[in-house]
Order: structure tokens, then C-alpha cells, then sequence
């Protein structure tokens, strides 16, 4: 298959649904983003990466990170993390405090920002330091040694974050946290405020596409725990908008507020899209669309 040819057909098809939505406005360093940019990359299970449009300029990952820390947990610790979160779409914001209440601070995913945090503080337990820890392993396996975070856009989420910081001491108090919440609220945003390019992101994330396998060949996670990890991606990578995204693309993918949306095609490619400007429900409107387009073109999903 021609991917060159075919990500150009997707830009083209989706250049009407570029700067629409609204960039994301809670973050200040985020609000003065170009919602006008768009790029998309694709990385083969043999590393051969090829892409189009703003595909090698870097922007805030944000909740993707969300994607990795969870496999560098099951990496070094197994199921045992499925103790503290659960695996069931939550039907809510991102961000809600609503079901922890009645679910005794055990959050419902890893990918809402609650669960997210419970698994960057099990990934700082294991590894006395969450956020260069993923900072390594994704200069690693993106072959980018100059990944690295973003100092304003860490800061700005550190001054405005306090609905994460009622999230954790929320948790805390149910005593699904080990460390000092300050000390899990730190790394979550560094690792959140780490940029890359859709280049860097279709690399770092293929070991997802190859069953667990990292770029050098070693093992990250078994063809069980990859499988696992995808599995969570479609039933809650895109917040509550997990179930459109299953039906219009059809793949396991993850999201984030800086526009990017990171999928998988088990057994072939890892692709990566951004565009700024986002939904309702915090997910890149030009982005899912390419992503629909693309499936279409290809059929390729796991459907």
C-alpha cells in the first residue's frame, strides 16, 4: 500500500474540518495554540514512518501519556494495578468527580484523569521518578534523543490544577495513593506536558501494533498484556466519546487536549493525528474524522 498516497487523501478529504472546534481553553498555555494545524503520520510494525502536513511538529501530548504510563505499570507489576482501577467506560467527563464517590475512590478506567493519576503514582513507586521514566522510554522508542517537557505548559497546568488535585486527595483519602499527592500531581502534569509530533507518537506507540514488541526487538509487554491495553484504548480512549470513535473509526485509540490521537492497527501500523481544535468532549474534530476516512480507505479496524 502507497501510505504516502493515502495520507494525502486523507488530508484532503478532511481540510474542511480543520480549525473547527475550539482549542483547549482551561490550560493557558494550551489557549494560544494554532487550531488551524494539522498533520498525520503513520509508523509500519518495521519502524517505516511517513506522514503529511504539521506530521514532525511537536505539540503538548497531554492525556496520550495516559496510553504508556499504563503499559509501563502492567509492564513491571502485571495485573495487580487492576486492584486500584477498574476497566469499564466511565459515561462521564474526563475530569468528573462524580463516580468516585460511589465507587470508594476506586477509579472507573486508567484514562480518566483519576485513574490516570492512581496509575502515575504506582508508576513512581516502582520507579522512584514517574515522568522521566516515561520521558526515557519514549526518547527510546520514537528514536528522538531531544524529547523533552514542556516547562510552560507544566506550570500552566500545575497553577489550574485543581479539580486533578480534588481527584488525588479524594483518592488519598480512600487510600488508593501511595505517595504525597503534591508528589503524584507533579509528575502527572510533567509527563502530560511532554511534546512530540505525530512522527514521534506513531513510533513511540508502536509496540502496540507489533504485540508488545519495543522498537529494539526486546519485549515490553506480552501479546496478552498489548491486547489488554488496545482493549482499554477503544472502550475508553476517547473519554465519552468512546463509543462514537469505535463506530466511526474503529480502532483502539487514545486522545489528548492538545489535538493529538494516537491509534492502532494490531499487526500492521500506528498511525498519529493532531489537530487542535476539539469537540464538546475533548477529542480533535479534524483528527477523528481522518481517522474515519482513513479506515474507510483502507479497511483496516478491528471490526
Amino acid at each position: 500500500m502507497d501510505y504516502q498516497a493515502v495520507l494525502e487523501e486523507v488530508a484532503a478529504h478532511v481540510e474542511p474540518q480543520i480549525g473547527r472546534g475550539r482549542v483547549a481553553q482551561y490550560i493557558p498555555a494550551l489557549a494560544s495554540v494554532d487550531a488551524d494545524r494539522f498533520g498525520i503520520a503513520l509508523a509500519d510494525v518495521d519502524g517505516r514512518v511517513t506522514g503529511v502536513g504539521d506530521w514532525e511538529r511537536p505539540f503538548s501530548m497531554q492525556s496520550i501519556s495516559k496510553a504508556f504510563s499504563l503499559a509501563l505499570v502492567l509492564a513491571d507489576d502485571g495485573e495487580k494495578l487492576w486492584r486500584r482501577v477498574g476497566r469499564e467506560p466511565s459515561g462521564n467527563p474526563f475530569n468528573s468527580l462524580v463516580q468516585l464517590e460511589y465507587e470508594h475512590g476506586i477509579p472507573r478506567n486508567p484514562f480518566i484523569n483519576a485513574g490516570a493519576l492512581v496509575v502515575t503514582d504506582r508508576l513512581h513507586t516502582l520507579t522512584g521518578d514517574a515522568s522521566t521514566t516515561m520521558l526515557d522510554f519514549l526518547r527510546a522508542e520514537s528514536g528522538n534523543p531531544d524529547l523533552a517537557f514542556d516547562q510552560e505548559v507544566a506550570v500552566s497546568e500545575t497553577a489550574h490544577g485543581d479539580r486533578n488535585a480534588a481527584l488525588a486527595h479524594f483518592m488519598a483519602g480512600y487510600g488508593n495513593l501511595d505517595n504525597p499527592v503534591p508528589t503524584v500531581l507533579e509528575h502527572y502534569f510533567w509527563q502530560c506536558s511532554i511534546e512530540m509530533s505525530c512522527r514521534d507518537l506513531a513510533l513511540a506507540g508502536s509496540f502496540l501494533a507489533r504485540h508488545g514488541l519495543r522498537a529494539d526487538g526486546s519485549r515490553l509487554l506480552s501479546s496478552s498484556e498489548a491486547k489488554r491495553v488496545n482493549a482499554v484504548m477503544l472502550t475508553c480512549g476517547t473519554y465519552d466519546a468512546a463509543g462514537d470513535f469505535a463506530y466511526r473509526v474503529g480502532l483502539p485509540g487514545k486522545s489528548g487536549v492538545g489535538g493529538g490521537i494516537v491509534a492502532v492497527v494490531p499487526g500492521r501500523c500506528t498511525l498519529c493525528v493532531w489537530s487542535p481544535g476539539l469537540d464538546a468532549r475533548g477529542n480533535s474534530v479534524a483528527g477523528v474524522a481522518a481517522l474515519d476516512h482513513f479506515t474507510t480507505l483502507t479497511g483496516w479496524s478491528v471490526f
